[in-house]
């Protein structure tokens, strides 16, 4: 906070802590255990990262803090006893990293709202479904997310982004009968 006030920058505008929220409802759920989950970061800046499915996520959010400052500086985040990357920056634009003919669908509280345990069943598996969530304060995904070809909302009430990535995997979670 105090470097962002340094350099005259509003705090409220990054909020990593909302990042951090997110991708522990994600990594740790049933749905990513089970291998069914790929996870991308796009940062405010456009810096994109690719998150590899077994990484664990610091359960507090200083040591969080602490990975993302190495990230960004290192590019790479290894495992500590393996090669294995964990977290990496990649070159832009997501587009090129997707499946190829995946659906691409974004969550807003503008969209349509659908209920994710009718929704779900109805997309087809292969390709996947590509889903795009902001991780953000303020703002709204369609703005800066332009290729998305529908835009859904998950629930009547604005929700946090870790709540409506919880609302998406467990729909998943319970059309693909993963306990």
């Amino acid at each position: 906070k105090n470097f962002l006030l340094k350099h005259k920058r509003n705090p409220g505008d990054y909020r990593p802590d909302i990042l951090h929220q997110c991708l522990l409802i994600l990594l740790d759920s049933p749905l990513n255990k089970a291998g069914m989950l790929q996870v991308y970061i796009r940062s405010q800046k456009g810096v994109l990262i690719e998150v590899n499915p077994q990484i664990r996520i610091p359960r507090t959010y200083k040591r969080f803090a602490g990975l993302m400052v190495h990230l960004l500086h290192k590019l790479s985040v290894s495992a500590v006893d393996s090669p294995v990357k964990l977290m990496r920056v990649i070159k832009n634009p997501i587009t090129d990293h997707l499946p190829p003919g995946s659906r691409k669908v974004c969550a807003s509280v503008r969209g349509k709202l659908v209920n994710m345990n009718d929704y779900v069943p109805k997309l087809p598996m292969d390709p996947p479904t590509v889903f795009v969530f902001g991780a953000m304060a303020h703002g709204s995904v369609e703005e800066v997310v332009d290729w998305a070809e529908e835009c859904i909302a998950v629930s009547e009430y604005p929700l946090s982004g870790a709540a409506a990535l919880g609302r998406l995997c467990a729909a998943y979670e319970n059309h693909l009968g993963i306990l």
